[in-house]
């Protein structure tokens, strides 16, 4: 039975327009590294600096540009979250969360940002009342791929068994958290960075394309379970 929905937050529940693409892109280029889009949607998901020293790894750039290189990226990611319009929740987010908190399951955010840009983003959407839980990829030892951040979330929320949760995200690394983190259920949305066929190498449990199916599928997936206890 799942008690606790483990959700990513920009482009799963949190609005994306390429806007962390585009920031990590700026801040790369600001110091001389230019990145396709394709090789900064490989990083998306992980955490930030993680991210960034891929991409120098990969564009042969120095090291060391990650101490100038990630805060640019915070900066210009606090001042769209802080500031722009574009800034809102995804289509049925807030409906979404309503639906499984009815059904007595806790919801949850995690990300690859930092703490400063999470807040940020809670603060805008006014979310810290909405949600039970959440946790940003620096308040843990290790970000995705790992399970450190949902297992955060467990202990936040009192869930003592992976086979309570669920993870939902747009992103490979979000497959991965949830695999290393043995939950029961890993559903990927294809509504973010990646489309259902890029996100197939994952093997989530199930696609969707909307929050709606997302509710939907673990709603479903709970009855089935209470018809068998």
């Amino acid at each position: 039975m799942i008690k606790l929905a483990v959700f990513d937050m920009a482009g799963t529940t949190v609005r994306d327009n390429d806007n962390v693409h585009h920031a990590l892109m700026q801040a790369m280029e600001q110091f001389g590294v230019t990145v396709t889009r394709k090789d900064a949607n490989d990083v998306m998901g992980y955490p930030k600096p993680i991210a960034i020293e891929a991409l120098l790894e990969r564009y042969q750039a120095p090291a060391d540009l990650l101490e100038k290189i990630f805060p640019a990226f915070l900066d210009i990611m606090l001042n769209h979250y802080r500031n722009s319009p574009e800034v809102g929740a995804a289509d049925h987010a807030e409906a979404c969360f309503e639906r499984l908190q009815d059904a007595g399951i806790k919801v949850a955010l995690d990300t690859g940002f930092s703490r400063d840009i999470t807040e940020a983003i809670l603060d805008r959407l006014a979310w810290r009342d909405r949600i039970d839980a959440w946790v940003a990829s620096d308040m843990v030892g290790r970000g995705r791929p790992y399970p450190d951040m949902i297992e955060y979330l467990m202990e936040a929320t009192g869930i003592e068994s992976t086979e309570q949760v669920v993870k939902i995200g747009d992103t490979l690394s979000d497959i991965q958290e949830g695999r290393n983190a043995e939950a029961a259920l890993v559903i990927s949305i294809s509504s973010g960075a990646f489309t259902q066929e890029e996100l197939a190498p994952g093997d989530p449990d199930f696609f969707a394309e909307t929050l709606e199916e997302v509710t939907d599928l673990i709603l479903r997936y709970n009855e089935r379970i209470s018809d068998f206890d």
